[in-house]
């Protein structure tokens, strides 16, 4: 909810698309499923470098960044700029509505399902 409140600008829709794109070959979306990257499943209020099977670069388990949308939004401009030193070789998302789409993404992750008459339904199909 910070999240949507804090970037209402993002759309998570495209933010899934870009995600893919660009984030999906190293990061998994997926709870306790590390790929060259950690996994991002619940990322947003989460502290970096916080997932203990992780081997996580020193820049990064030094940095003590919680992982706020606008933390978020910093890193997805220029991760190596942010976070000097670290392993991740991506270079960012230079477009702001872009960054934006990511985090509206990202946030939810790990949240649970909206509550609503299809909840139920859409779970058995």
């Amino acid at each position: 909810m910070l999240a949507g409140a804090a970037h209402a600008g993002g759309d998570a829709v495209r933010g899934a698309e870009l995600f893919r794109q660009n984030c999906a070959p190293c990061h998994s979306q997926e709870s306790g499923k590390n790929l060259v990257g950690p996994s991002l499943f619940s990322v947003v209020g989460r502290g970096a470098a916080s997932i203990a099977d992780f081997r996580y670069s020193a820049a990064m388990k030094r940095s003590q960044i919680v992982w706020t949308p606008d933390q978020l939004l910093a890193y997805l401009k220029a991760p190596r700029k942010h976070v000097p030193g670290i392993k991740m070789m991506f270079p960012g998302l230079a477009d702001e509505k872009d960054r934006e789409s990511v985090v509206a993404f990202l946030a939810t992750l790990g949240q649970p399902p909206s509550a609503g008459p299809d909840t139920a339904d859409s779970q058995t199909r």
